[in-house]
């Protein structure tokens, strides 16, 4: 496997395949074979946005590597949104039944020091994206 070409867009939330501030999933191109595509809900501070697209790529490579498929994330993350809870904020990953809990949990530790570096206070970080 060669690394796929990566196509990342900031979109309005509304916007999202579902609930999501943030959504991987592989498209086939006639063009460039196997392309990424990565999404992410448009924020007030641009270092929000690349927290979360890098969560999204760290998530989406420990998948792959782990051989869980794009189809099984899709599956519980839209079956955890159907059922959530009002004010329920939870990640659909942090489940001890999500099938990628594991590269989600990477990913959110990746995202965490990132976020650090940039100088970003994750309580604030976490009210935006909560506030979507």
């Amino acid at each position: 496997m060669s690394i796929p070409r990566i196509f990342i867009k900031a979109i309005d939330h509304k916007n999202q395949r579902y609930e999501t501030v943030g959504d991987w999933w592989f498209e086939k191109t006639i063009q460039d074979g196997e392309c990424l595509q990565v999404r992410v809900s448009k924020m007030s501070d641009w270092r929000y946005e690349i927290c979360v697209v890098v969560h999204e790529l760290v998530e989406c490579f420990a998948c792959r590597h782990a051989k869980v498929t794009q189809d099984q994330v899709d599956k519980f993350d839209k079956a955890f949104e159907a059922c959530r809870a009002n004010g329920n904020t939870d990640e659909p990953g942090d489940s001890p039944k999500a099938p990628y809990r594991f590269q989600h949990c990477i990913a959110t530790g990746v995202e965490r020091v990132l976020a650090a570096v940039l100088g970003v206070y994750w309580s604030k970080y976490e009210a935006e994206i909560n506030s979507l």
